[in-house]
């Protein structure tokens, strides 16, 4: 049979086109996911021997929450046996165990148990808590007691988490950024810009730095300086004088070298010195009641021409009034003209 003929210069096989098409399409898709994709569930066909080892977790609950774990118990046990792991409530020192049995085939189903034994340990609902052992459902407990030190500080911080009807946020970095003090509305505006992104095949293999926004952290708030200012004295290798005692005292004021006679006399004297002073201020203050108070003078203002006569000048005014009319209605009747 004759050789087969090698292909001519600048000419390429057509089957290492389809292969070099193939290959470039086969790597795109890897690094998409496909729209409505679902990972099929984990069955006893994929591991029929079940385990080899018992595993257990247990964990703590409060006291407040005895009475609604008594209540849901039974709930617990139903949804638990579904996927063969036992749970044990002990009310004495208040922990909630789940074990695997021989029929568990999920490896992965007593992680999920013990996520939720602790989210009904920590107040979540059973009907919310439940739902952690679907496949598509996990939960992360974030704890912020320990990131700010100021109680406050915390409260104020830890109320930016809390939305409507008692929601709370669900994104473990918007939580820790929030208690850093970075308010959750950037974070939340970044998640809006990357879920709109991510709908646009041509910019899933794109780098999104260039559509986030930047956010500097400014404090503006001014540190609040202390009431006492402590000023730090000067170094000086000399320790500081020794304070004087009561005879130091008296010899300085020649009272040591008095007699006791003296010495009393001379206390008595300082003595009725400061009961005078005192009987002084308060005869002043008992005083001061009987002192009238300065009247203010009131000063209407004038409106127009008004004048203001005292009582002497308008009696003078009125009586002058009356012998003018007197005069004007007597007079004769020649002299109306």
């Amino acid at each position: 049979m004759a050789a087969p003929k090698k292909a001519e210069s600048g000419q390429v096989a057509p089957a290492s086109k389809g292969r070099s098409k193939k290959k470039a399409v086969n790597e795109s898709e890897l690094l998409t996911v496909p729209d409505g994709w679902k990972e099929p569930a984990f069955t006893r066909e994929d591991n029929p021997k079940g385990l080899l080892e018992e595993s257990s977790f247990a964990t703590l609950f409060p006291k407040y929450r005895e009475a609604y774990l008594k209540e849901c118990w039974p709930l617990v046990q139903k949804a638990l046996n579904e996927h063969h792991v036992n749970a044990t409530l002990d009310l004495i020192e208040g922990s909630i165990t789940v074990t695997t049995t021989k029929k568990t085939f999920d490896p992965y189903m007593i992680v999920r148990a013990r996520d939720l034994i602790k989210l009904l340990a920590r107040s979540v609902p059973f009907e919310q808590a439940v739902r952690v052992l679907q496949d598509d459902t996990a939960c992360d407990i974030i704890k912020i007691g320990s990131l700010v030190s100021n109680r406050e500080r915390f409260i104020k911080r830890r109320q930016r988490l809390i939305g409507p009807k008692g929601s709370t946020l669900k994104v473990r970095k918007v939580v820790l950024d929030t208690m850093k003090n970075i308010h959750p509305i950037y974070n939340i505006k970044t998640l809006m810009i990357k879920r709109e992104l991510s709908k646009d095949p041509e910019l899933r293999t794109q780098s999104w730095e260039r559509f986030l926004p930047q956010f500097k952290h400014k404090n503006l708030n001014k540190r609040k300086e202390p009431k006492k200012k402590s000023v730090k004295k000067e170094y000086t290798p000399f320790p500081p004088p020794q304070p004087e005692n009561q005879i130091d005292k008296e010899l300085a004021s020649g009272e040591y070298f008095l007699k006791e006679s003296q010495k009393k006399r001379k206390r008595m004297e300082e003595l009725k010195a400061k009961q005078a002073e005192s009987f002084r201020r308060r005869q002043e203050e008992r005083n001061k009641a009987f002192i009238p108070p300065k009247e203010k003078l009131v000063v209407k203002p004038k409106k127009g021409n008004v004048c203001f006569l005292s009582l002497e000048s308008f009696l003078l005014f009125y009586l002058k009034l009356l012998s003018f009319g007197w005069w004007l209605f007597s007079k004769p009747r020649y002299m109306e003209h």
